[in-house]
């Protein structure tokens, strides 16, 4: 069961806007459904789960090492079991 934060009525304005009273984030994604509900979901402006360009290209390179034999030397994880 979802535990109810704030809970208020509101009105679209001339303008078709309704304002978010305190709202915790700058930016949401929204979700109509056709009943009427509309679902407000927290969102930053970048792509959820995106690799950055840099650590793509470590991987890269990691990935050409390997190919070449240039690694480490092994690792002994034993002692976590």
């Amino acid at each position: 069961m979802n535990v109810v934060a704030k809970e208020y009525d509101a009105k679209i304005d001339a303008k078709k806007r309704i304002t978010l009273r305190g709202a915790s984030y700058d930016y949401y994604h929204i979700t109509e459904f056709p009943n009427g509900e509309i679902r407000l979901e927290p969102r930053e402006l970048r792509p959820p789960f995106q690799i950055s360009e840099n650590t793509l290209n470590m991987m890269d390179i990691s990935m050409q090492n390997l190919k070449n034999g240039e690694v480490s030397e092994t690792i002994d994880l034993s002692d976590f079991n």
